[in-house]
This record gives structure tokens, sequence and C-alpha cells, in this order.
């Protein structure tokens, strides 16, 4: 269904998941994994209280609402809150750690932010620094001071109307220099891509979706929850994915939405057969790439062809193989209508089908800008509207689109991005560490595991390799070890982002520019898990 010109009507996407649950207020909306049920009503009344409640501490329309707390109904409710009250979610990994959360809460100077309450002593510093208002705790069994609060407030509250361009969500990307990107998503972006994805994947009120995603992430925030509210299907929610469970829950459901990750685990459970499997009508993949080998195994345990899609933070999706029609392994499926999708040179010249280069993205899906960023933003934006995204692919002659690569050596580990650059500068500051490059290579579980190639100071004594700063001189320490950077980087980073190992060599490989050859890197290392 279209809802017109989303500037002559309300764009809020609260409000158009609001007509799912009009005529069924009091139909089981969410079922836990402990049979805990929320109706439709339920979720209407709590989320009006906190929106109240955020309003009452001083958030005002357009006011960010920075979120690191554990995956939960009572979570979903305030996603929702902010939605109706016209305030901006930004929601955080819950494994970011002190520097994460110093940099991000600094630079979205949210009003209010929201943690787990054993997080508080470490949040709320950063918060008040970061210019908010009021810290409150949403633990994982719901509780916590802002559920307190709600509770006083009036279980109604009045949908403040939004127009198209205005934001709904903040989520930061970080790119290869390592500084994290702010991206404003709007209303308009989220309702128009749930739009097409329902109707791409058949959504109906029939559906039951098992929603094992983290809410911190496109995947299940605006993909999976856009296609269930706005579709009007119940939802199997569990807090975090383990296999066992998904299988337990899998038959009472037709749709299930993953990264790689789920799929290789799921494989690996002798439980999950093809009679688990058969009520399910759709498994989609996404955030990472699918391989081919997964995709047949998968077809060769259930008979089932899992749907694989593209998309980014930047523009929700933009391409999908077909419900109905060839699902091609090793392609993310031709672009989602409305959605323009190019490939062209290092030139910005369109490329004739088959051949390699930088794919662009024009369409109501893509983010308008970088918060605080316009430097990016022109520099991301070409003269004519399409989105560089920084990947590398191909479109065949039917169509669909193949990622072949990634221009910025993006690492996606579990169906999460891991950003080189950022660990690198974390590492080369440890005692001992002269230099460090990370890369990603192939892992049989995570789909890609992150290692971290170090120098030794001592290795530079000599004078700086080719290519490396002139300031570069020894440190008279032993280098660490390979245990002692991994430890270094868990107390530090998100648990993600830790190198799985550390190898250390003489020099790092360079070309005539000075630019370190991650490929040659890639190509030496690609064997470590095997």
């Amino acid at each position: 269904m279209r809802y017109g010109d989303l500037q002559q009507v309300d764009s809020n996407l609260f409000t158009h998941f609001e007509r799912q649950w009009r005529a069924r207020q009091d139909e089981p909306l969410l079922t836990t994994a402990d049979e805990a049920r929320f109706s439709w009503r339920d979720l209407d009344r709590h989320s009006a209280r906190m929106a109240s409640c955020l309003k009452d501490a001083g958030v005002a329309v357009g006011d960010r609402v920075s979120v690191q707390a554990e995956k939960s109904p009572q979570g979903l409710c305030l996603y929702l809150a902010c939605l109706r009250a016209g305030f901006v979610y930004h929601p955080l990994n819950p494994a970011y750690q002190r520097a994460e959360l110093e940099f991000l809460l600094g630079h979205a100077e949210p009003a209010v932010v929201v943690c787990d309450a054993e997080r508080e002593t470490l949040v709320a510093p950063l918060a008040r620094r970061g210019g908010a208002r009021a810290v409150f705790t949403l633990n994982a069994d719901g509780g916590g001071s802002l559920a307190s609060a709600s509770e006083q407030q009036p279980a109604e509250f009045t949908n403040v109307r939004r127009d198209g361009d205005d934001p709904a969500a903040l989520l930061y990307s970080s790119g290869t220099t390592g500084q994290p990107k702010g991206i404003v998503l709007s209303h308009a972006n989220l309702l128009r891509n749930a739009e097409t994805l329902v109707e791409a994947w058949g959504f109906t009120a029939r559906d039951r979706l098992l929603h094992a995603l983290p809410m911190f992430h496109v995947h299940g925030l605006f993909v999976a929850l856009g296609c269930a509210l706005l579709g009007g299907a119940t939802l199997r929610w569990l807090q975090v994915f383990r296999a066992a469970e998904v299988v337990r829950f899998l038959p009472e459901c037709s749709v299930f939405m993953g990264v790689p990750t789920y799929y290789t685990r799921l494989l690996a459970e002798a439980g999950f057969t093809r009679e688990v499997a058969a009520p399910v009508r759709l498994f989609v993949s996404g955030s990472a790439p699918l391989s081919p080998e997964t995709f047949a195994a998968f077809e060769e345990r259930t008979g089932q062809r899992i749907l694989e899609r593209y998309g980014m933070t930047e523009t929700n999706m933009n391409t999908s193989n077909p419900l109905n029609g060839p699902r091609k392994p090793g392609t993310v499926g031709p672009p989602l209508p409305g959605v323009e999708i190019r490939i062209v040179d290092e030139n910005g010249r369109a490329l004739p089908a088959g051949e390699v280069g930088q794919i662009q993205v024009r369409g109501p899906n893509v983010f308008a800008g970088y918060w605080k960023r316009p430097d990016r933003t022109a520099e991301d934006f070409t003269a004519d509207g399409f989105f560089a995204t920084g990947d590398l692919g191909r479109i065949d002659d039917d169509g669909y689109v193949s990622i072949v690569g990634r221009a910025k050596d993006l690492i996606i580990s579990g169906g999460l991005n891991v950003y080189p650059k950022e660990i690198e500068d974390f590492i080369d500051g440890l005692p001992g560490v002269g230099e460090s490059a990370v890369i990603g290579v192939p892992h049989p579980d995570f789909g890609e595991g992150v290692v971290a190639v170090i120098v030794a100071a001592a290795s530079l004594a000599g004078g700086p390799a080719d290519g490396a700063a002139s300031g570069t001189t020894a440190r008279q320490v032993n280098a660490p070890t390979e245990p002692d950077i991994i430890e270094a980087c868990r107390r530090e980073l998100a648990a993600f982002k830790v190198p799985k190992r550390v190898v250390q060599v003489a020099e790092l490989p360079r070309n005539a520019m000075g630019k370190v050859q991650k490929n040659l890197l890639r190509s030496t290392h690609g064997g470590l898990f095997k």
C-alpha cells in the first residue's frame, strides 16, 4: 500500500505503523522466548508513556536520544516513542567501550542518554560532557529508571506530525579514516523502504517473524521491524541469536532474517532439519556476503533457497533477489522498485553489463547527508544525486547485482562492520608496536575474521620503511605478544572488533606510493582460519 506524496501527508513512520493495530488492539504482537506477551495496545501505551517521559525530561522535536541498552520489548517501545514524538533515535552497540562512547556521544550531542544500569557509572559522565540533560537506565528485563519514570505518565500521546525529510534516526558508520560518520535517516527514507520491502517480500498479517537480530543495526531495526510492523505481522522475539533456540521456534514462524553467520551456525545444528524449516516461507540473508557454499548447503538441507539482498546504513535496502523468481547464488538480486543502481569507472563513466566498477545508488531510500559533515556529503554524492557506496560490483545481463569487493577495506565479521583504521590507530599506540595493518580474511563462522599484522618498533630502528612517516623511531620496548595485543584490544574495543589473530612481520608490503598493499596481506594470511 502506498500513502501518497510524503510531503503532503503526515510522514511520521509511527503513524503508518499505527494503522496496523487500530483494529487489533488486544491481539498479541510480540512474544518473547519465555512466553511473555505484548499486545498492540501494550506497545501503544508503553511507547506513549515513554514519549511523555522524555518530553518532560526536556527532549524537544528533532533532539537526539542516544540508547545503549540490551535488546528488550521495552527497548522497542523506546524506539517507537522516539518516532511518535519526533525525536531522533540514536542506537549504540552495547559492546561499545569508553573511547567509542566518548566520541559518539560528544558528536551526536543527545538531549537524553539511555543505558543499562550496570553501565551508568561509565556512561553518565560522558553523556553530560556531550550536553545530555538526563541519563535514564533501561535493563534487559525491561526495568530501570526510564520504566519507573514512565509509569507515572499518561497512556495516550498525540503523535507529532513529520515531513518526509525530517530526521527519524541517527546511526554511525566509520570510514577508512577511522572517524565515524553520522548518518541521518529521514522518516521518508524508512517508510519508503519498508513499503517497498513489504510488497517485494509479500509481508501480510498472516506472517510471524522470528526476530533474533540486534536492535542497534539497520537489519534488525529498520528492515525486520519495518516489514513486520508495517505489514501487520507478529513477532517471536529472541534477545540474542542462539541456534538451538531458533530451531525450537522456527516451526511456528513464516519468516526468518539473519546474517550469514546465523545460517552457518544453523547448518551446524543437527536439529535443523527439512521438517523444522518447512513452515518458513522466506529465509532472508544480509549485512555481509553469503557464500555460494552456504547457499548450496542450505538448499540441500532444507530444500529452500535463501533470499540474499544488499543494503547499507546510508541507503537501507538497495537490491533483492526476488520472492518469486530465480535467486542466484553469489548475487544480491536486481534493484528494488524505485531504486536506481549504476556501475561506474574511476572517472564516473557508466560501465556496461558484466564489467566491474564502483556501485552508485539513487532513490528515496538514500539518506540526505552526514551529520555535521557537509564536506563528506559533498564528496560521496555525485552532481546528479547518486550516492557512491564505496563497494565494487557488476550487473549481469538479467539485471542482477553482484558485490565483488569493498573499495574502502571494510571488514564484515558476523554481519557487523569493522573499520580497520580505528583498530590500527589503537594498536599503533601500544608500547613496542611500530605500525600495523588490519585485514579481514575468510572465516568459517563469521564470514571474515579480523587479523592484525604488526611490525615491532625495533624493526623500524634503522629508519622508516618506505612510505612510513619520517618521524617514526624505534621504541626500546619488547614487542608485545599476540595474547598481549588481543587482551589490550579487548579492554578498550567492542568484542567484534578485537583481532582473532595477530601476526608479526618484519615489514608491511607497500606500493610505489607508500600505501600498504592489503591485498597482498590478505593473500598471504588468508588461510589462518582454515
